[in-house]
């Protein structure tokens, strides 16, 4: 069941909407993507924390669903991903009562979602017991510019803001916010690259040849950086693994998860 749960944050309290789901030893912490939610996971928590005899946690971000939303015209700081992976994340954690020096979560990220999670592993190295990440987004390519500019200029058309409202209390300030922060010329050069050696836990990155948010740099550069990183390319697929190619991604999971030390 939905629960509001309020976070200390360093600009005041925050409430979030969160969900505590399944069962099982293992918690895996689900990370939505720039532009999802809670709901946008439609039932996929459920059936990998079922597949992989794990619990799970889902929760929307500060501005999203139905979380408090930001003040009306607010810029995103450009290092608004950090933020979630340095302060809200943990500052959750502990609203809930997990002590992640306990019970290190397993961490399970989708594109924004995705750099939370290393940036968060990275961060506390001994607070994560694992990392998958789908989409990663390492540093910023002309690609996923290119296609934030294109939907930027489509959303007067209605098509996205009518799917976004159906996701937030608040679509308009969810688009214009992360979007803005994606096209703001300071952007241009932000990049995780120099954090990630300090990822310790096992690894998982999965991208499909055809996102197109970004290219398969984006992997190749984490196993640079954390080379004992598992990659795995998915051909065919765009920018959303665990929809496009739901079995696949589940069976990697599972098996991934399989080799975990108890």
């Amino acid at each position: 069941m939905l629960q509001r749960v309020l976070i200390e944050a360093a600009g005041g309290p925050i409430e979030l909407e969160a969900e505590l789901i399944g069962s099982g030893a293992r918690l895996i912490v689900f990370l939505h993507e720039g532009l999802g939610s809670v709901a946008s996971w439609s039932d996929w928590p459920r059936t990998l924390c079922a597949a992989a005899g794990c619990r799970g946690l889902v929760f929307s971000r500060y501005g999203y669903g139905r979380s408090q939303r930001r003040p009306p015209g607010q810029v995103w700081p450009s290092d608004y991903l950090g933020i979630e992976a340095r302060e809200h994340l943990p500052a959750l954690l502990h609203a809930l009562a997990i002590d992640p020096a306990r019970e290190a979560p397993i961490l399970f990220g989708h594109s924004d979602g995705a750099t939370i999670a290393l940036q968060y592993a990275a961060a506390f190295p001994q607070a994560a017991a694992a990392v998958i990440v789908l989409a990663p987004h390492l540093f910023v390519e002309h690609i996923a510019r290119a296609r934030i500019e294109q939907m930027r200029q489509g959303w007067q058309d209605g098509r996205l803001r009518a799917r976004l409202a159906r996701l937030h209390d608040d679509p308009e300030g969810v688009f214009m916010g992360w979007s803005g922060c994606w096209l703001e010329p300071a952007f241009q050069g932000w990049s995780i690259s120099g954090a990630l050696a300090a990822i310790r836990c096992p690894t998982l990155a999965i991208q499909g040849t055809l996102d197109q948010y970004g290219s398969l740099e984006q992997l190749f550069e984490l196993q640079r950086r954390a080379p004992h990183a598992e990659l795995l390319t998915l051909n065919g697929c765009r920018h959303v693994p665990h929809e496009e190619q739901p079995q696949t991604v589940r069976d990697a999971v599972v098996e991934f998860l399989s080799r975990l030390p108890a």
